[in-house]
């Protein structure tokens, strides 16, 4: 069974931990809601679909409605380009169990 990219960088998983996640994810500028967002515009416009998934998931868990994530992915179509927001719909199907139309 493969590891988890960070199981081999020690280093890079605490800054993950402590860092990322242990303190920037908890800053108070910014709802947990509102970085979701941002977390899940920044991928799908940059294309990192290893990521994606996981905040997705977590964008849900922050409060982000399914018909938010479809209109947030459907508005950077056109900034992003065709190609990233239909495999992040893709994605997003996937992970709510629905079949493509």
């Amino acid at each position: 069974m493969p590891q988890h990219p960070l199981d081999i960088a020690p280093k890079l998983a605490e800054l993950n931990i402590e860092v990322l996640f242990g303190d920037i994810w908890e800053r108070p500028g910014l709802s947990k809601r509102d970085r979701s967002l941002i977390t899940v515009a920044s991928l799908v416009s940059l294309y990192r679909t290893e990521q994606l998934g996981f905040h997705l998931n977590r964008a849900m868990e922050n409060g982000l409605s399914r018909d938010e994530l479809v209109e947030a992915i459907t508005h950077l179509a056109f900034y992003s380009g065709w190609p990233t927001a239909v495999t992040a719909l893709t994605r997003l199907q996937e992970i709510l169990g629905e079949d493509a139309p």
